[in-house]
């Protein structure tokens, strides 16, 4: 799903500093060429080993309606801690953090005040079930993965466009990406109601991608934007992932106080806690 990312991290990072690599339909030759070739060293990109930081920002509109939040997520350790953080830039009260301390058999979730209804504390606690999934199963991640999986999609189409590495080593990909792939890998959520009213042309439009590797080929920014209109509608998107920094353990919180958490024991309750959940969400 992911073959884009490491190819370019084995393959393209062989062009000389500060030259392009083949343009045009030469690119999208390259590319598919080094695709096939790396798939079997997928895994090795989200194995949750690599200590990271980094933040994504959504923005979403559909005329009117808007998305515009923010993930900032922290890795550290092995085996990991994660963090994520899910922030409204609408409402400062809409916020989810969650929060898997390395090996425990929890995971906390910090509520925001709008969802202050779900439990009678600040903190919930629920079973961690991702196990030895890999990190597109973590909500820091899980944004990256389907931006990924969109750009993967574009290059399988040949669209790729440019190749350029910079004299410090780092490498700028560019492709073009269709709004329908855009939304079957869910990079962007929305309702069935606005779904309905993106037309197949609408979806054949595109948006254009931008990944950045750095000079050991590790990505450190990838952005999907671009404004697509018919039918009378407009949709705007701009998803930005961005490295940020070196985590530190004051990253991360402190284990909460069991006297403010609620448990959560099993699968039922979870189902529950996000059933409700949802429904605030759709308000």
């Amino acid at each position: 799903m992911f073959a884009c990312l490491t190819l370019l991290v084995t393959g393209c990072g062989s062009a000389k500093a500060g030259s392009p690599v083949p343009n045009g339909a030469e690119a999208a030759k390259y590319v598919s060429a080094k695709f096939s070739a790396t798939l079997d060293k997928l895994g090795n990109q989200f194995s949750g080993t690599d200590a990271k930081k980094s933040v994504q920002d959504t923005f979403a509109r559909f005329d009117q309606q808007k998305i515009n939040s923010t993930v900032s997520a922290v890795q550290l350790g092995r085996p990991p801690s994660r963090l994520s953080r899910n922030h409204s830039n609408l409402d400062s009260n809409e916020f989810l953090d969650t929060f898997h301390p390395a090996n425990s058999p929890v995971e906390y979730m910090l509520l925001g005040p709008v969802y202050a209804s779900l439990a009678p504390t600040h903190w919930v606690s629920m079973p961690y079930t991702g196990g030895d999934l890999n990190e597109c199963f973590w909500a820091g991640s899980q944004g990256l993965c389907k931006m990924l999986s969109t750009v993967s999609d574009a290059v399988d189409h040949g669209r790729a466009k440019t190749a350029r590495s910079a004299p410090d080593g780092s490498l700028e990909l560019t492709t073009d990406v269709t709004l329908g792939s855009f939304l079957d890998n869910r990079v962007v959520v929305f309702p069935q109601s606005i779904l309905d009213k993106i037309t197949p042309a609408m979806k054949a439009q595109t948006l254009a991608a931008r990944l950045v590797l750095d000079a050991k080929g590790r990505l450190t920014e990838i952005r999907l934007s671009g404004l697509v209109r018919g039918s009378g509608h407009e949709v705007e998107l701009n998803e930005h992932y961005r490295l940020d920094g070196t985590p530190t353990e004051n990253d991360l919180p402190k284990v909460p106080d069991p006297a403010d958490v609620t448990v959560l024991p099993d699968s039922a309750a979870v189902s529950d806690f996000y059933a409700r959940m949802r429904e605030i969400q759709g308000r």
